[in-house]
């Protein structure tokens, strides 16, 4: 019988990571991919300057030893059907979403033939890491948007559907930066996931199956939404503030893992 294969690592990453320096985040994301023999896929959905922001990410990723950086393009519905784009993918150890606005990523490439691509890509072991939008993005149910609130209520956060890379989880990025705890434990108790990870700036979760690693100069802010003992989320009102108990939060910095199953931390 053929060995299991392995599907690919996430490398989820909070956004504004560093692009000048030591880029720890995203060597790691090369090292993932293959190293120097990593062949890397841009996808430029999510953003509204694609080659810009595309040859910003070849000359990085280049730098940091990639055997090619390739650009997937996606400014409509249509392009996510091209046979160029797909051969792209098919040939990947690396598939790279940039930041911007997370709906667009899902508007053009969710459910198409380059989705499909992407997905068999993935099962069959091919890394798929996302910043900033490209983070979120990762749940089926993602943050769409919502105000940098310290208190929870119903209108602080809007969700929709995420590409499921990593289901039953809610992401939220530059968290800290931004203040985003509120909107984070809004979104959990609005949706049905139990954990919910605020991902810092220049940070990212490197997961391989049922855990993750912390890599970077922040931290990700781990909230437990199943130790939960009370909401009063029945008969509230869109604009009043959301009572939740029980929660538990880790903070875990560098280093760090988390076992997404037993939602325990790794010491």
């Amino acid at each position: 019988m053929a060995a299991e294969q392995k599907r690919g690592t996430l490398v989820i990453i909070g956004g504004a990571e560093d692009r000048e320096g030591d880029c720890t985040v995203l060597r790691e994301f090369i090292r993932c991919s293959g190293g120097m023999k990593a062949r890397i896929a841009v996808m430029t959905a999510a953003t509204g300057h694609p080659q810009a922001v595309g040859n910003d990410y070849i000359k990085i990723f280049k730098r940091l030893g990639a055997e090619s950086v390739d650009l997937v393009h996606t400014p409509s519905r249509q392009d996510s059907e091209c046979d160029v784009a797909i051969g792209i993918i098919e040939q990947a150890t690396g598939i790279f979403f940039t930041g911007g606005d997370q709906s667009r990523i899902v508007d053009f490439i969710k459910g198409s033939p380059l989705c499909d691509a992407i997905r068999k890509q993935h099962e069959a072991g091919t890394v798929v890491g996302g910043t900033s939008a490209g983070a979120a993005m990762m749940p089926d149910q993602m943050i769409v948007g919502g105000a940098s609130v310290s208190n929870p209520s119903i209108d602080a956060v809007s969700m929709g559907p995420g590409m499921g890379f990593l289901p039953g989880i809610v992401i939220d990025q530059h968290f800290a930066q931004r203040g985003r705890l509120g909107r984070l434990l809004a979104a959990l108790v609005l949706e049905p996931a139990v954990l919910g990870l605020g991902i810092d700036e220049d940070t990212a979760i490197i997961v391989n199956g049922d855990e993750f690693k912390v890599v970077g100069r922040g931290g990700i802010t781990v909230a437990d939404e199943s130790t939960a003992t009370h909401n009063n989320l029945e008969g509230l009102l869109k604009d009043e503030a959301i009572a939740i108990c029980g929660v538990k939060l880790h903070i875990l910095p560098h280093g760090y893992r988390f076992n997404l199953s037993t939602r325990e931390p790794l010491l």
